[in-house]
């Protein structure tokens, strides 16, 4: 065993160990999605409103360190000029103006500042950089807005800062951030139950599916049925798959027990059917064992014997073996067959091992059916051998005509008839030579000829009928093949097991389908 295959087994016993229901399945993959779902549009949420609050936050100082620029402008000439008094009243009206803010005027002689605001020791951004921008210093954060004041008379430049916490807005940052985590831990165990009751309700038809294919028993010819529509499209095609399958698994259980029966009965006909023959050959071996100065008209007589005991055994095993071969036919064999080229064939054959009978055959070019082509060969040539043997007098040559039409009462299809010049069928007997091992007294064969024309002709839909020729005397054998129309029939496969009154049944067939 590689490493590979191994693995591949180990990974396979962990699946069946660890494999859980589908619902249950569904559950927790809702279980995990809904929080992530919720952590996503919560942190989309919180930076949604960080963003709307900081802006909010940025043009609030904006205006106001617009409305205190002259302010500190006036501060700043005051300063420049010198003059005590006016440098107090322009400070106290510029930090009353500051409010709730930080504000910061960065003087050549030292800054003036009042409310919140980072140490004196941060380093600023230039004045040019008029922000809003962030200033960190000692775990803490400002929002700063810078407004030049311009130059004080060679002595540099002053500056306005104006500054506001951020601690309000990282405090309700922080507060809706908890908030979803504490709505994502909720959500946790209401999706999965919600998950596992719309999994359950979800999947009931599923679960039905599998009670009654659970229910199935091989063989059951009265099983309900698998598929049941359900409403569910996914459900409904899986039942009618598994239907499918259960029939195709059905057909194939059938055409196995047949294939069985036939298995048995060939080999329980060939026991039956050779004893008799196998014994009368060893008696006349022990005959001729024990009696070896035989006469040579003697001698002669018991080798005539074993030649057509042996015979006769052959004949039999052929026809069993066509017989079964029947039963096994499947319609996925059928092709276009041109019956007129197999009757032409048939008879040529015919000829070369009779030439002393007369064969005529009346048959157009081109007669198309759909069927076996060695079924049908079998066919003629079961009929053209069972005229040469029966259909002639004492001493006289066999005179047979064959003949191939199109049409079936009318409709498409194919008519074979083969005519003997015998002494005919009486009425009463016409099903019963069709019969299994069914021989008149004179014949070579196995009994099995007739026997393979009906099968074979069952096997195409068909029918075979006895009767008489126009002339009056004799015997006709007429087979009438329908053409296929595609639509599902059933074919029998029991030939070889059943008795005669399946082969009755079939050549009682004209007037019925008609």
């Amino acid at each position: 065993m590689t490493p590979t295959t191994a693995a591949c087994g180990v990974v396979a016993k962990l699946r069946r160990r660890f494999a859980m229901r589908l619902s249950t399945r569904i559950a927790l993959a809702v279980a995990v999605l809904v929080p992530l779902l919720v952590v996503a549009a919560g942190g989309l949420v919180v930076g949604w409103v960080t963003a709307d609050v900081t802006h909010r936050q940025d043009l609030t100082l904006r205006q106001r360190a617009d409305r205190l620029a002259p302010d500190a402008r006036a501060l700043v000439r005051a300063v420049a000029n010198d003059r005590e008094s006016a440098v107090r009243v322009r400070e106290n009206k510029l930090l009353d103006g500051a409010l709730d803010v930080g504000v910061r005027v960065e003087l050549p002689g030292g800054p003036v500042s009042a409310g919140p605001q980072p140490p004196f020791d941060v380093a600023l951004p230039e004045a040019r950089h008029t922000g809003p921008v962030t200033v960190h210093a000692g775990g803490r954060a400002w929002r700063m807005v810078t407004r030049p004041l311009g130059s004080m008379r060679g002595a540099g430049t002053a500056t306005l800062r104006v500054f506001q916490p951020t601690a309000e807005t990282e405090a309700r940052t922080a507060l809706l951030r908890r908030r979803v985590v504490v709505v994502a831990a909720f959500a946790v165990p209401i999706s999965a139950l919600a998950g596992l009751v719309v999994a359950t309700t979800a999947t009931r038809s599923l679960r039905a599916l599998r009670r009654r294919a659970a229910a199935i028993e091989p063989d059951d010819a009265a099983r309900p049925d698998v598929h049941v529509p359900s409403g569910v499209a996914e459900v409904d095609e899986l039942g009618r798959t598994l239907a499918d399958v259960l029939d195709r698994y059905d057909a194939q259980s059938a055409r196995t027990r047949e294939a069985l029966d036939t298995a048995r009965a060939f080999a329980a006909t060939v026991d039956h059917e050779l004893r008799g023959p196998l014994t009368g050959m060893r008696t006349d071996l022990d005959v001729l064992a024990a009696y070896p100065d035989l006469s040579p008209v003697e001698r002669a007589e018991i080798l005539a014997d074993l030649t057509a005991g042996h015979e006769r055994m052959l004949s039999l095993l052929a026809s069993l073996r066509a017989l079964a071969q029947g039963d096994l036919a499947d319609e996925q064999a059928f092709e276009r067959v041109d019956v007129a080229e197999l009757a032409h064939a048939a008879a040529h054959d015919a000829r070369l091992r009779h030439p002393e009978a007369e064969i005529v055959v009346a048959a157009p070019e081109d007669v198309q059916v759909d069927g076996l082509r060695a079924g049908l060969r079998l066919v003629l040539d079961n009929l053209i051998g069972n005229a040469l043997v029966h259909g002639h007098g004492p001493g006289e040559p066999a005179s047979i005509r064959i003949g191939v039409e199109t049409g079936v009462d009318g409709a498409r299809g194919a008519r074979v008839w083969v005519d003997d010049a015998g002494p005919g069928i009486p009425e009463e007997r016409r099903e019963a030579v069709f019969e299994r091992f069914r021989r008149g007294p004179d014949s070579p064969g196995a009994g099995l000829g007739l026997t393979l024309v009906a099968q074979q002709v069952a096997l195409h839909l068909g029918r075979v009928v006895v009767g008489t020729p126009p002339g009056g005397s004799g015997t006709r054998v007429e087979v009438l093949l329908p053409v296929r129309t595609g639509e599902t029939r059933e074919i029998r496969h029991d030939w070889l097991t059943r008795r005669s009154s399946l082969i009755a049944a079939v050549t009682r067939h004209v007037a019925e389908r008609d």
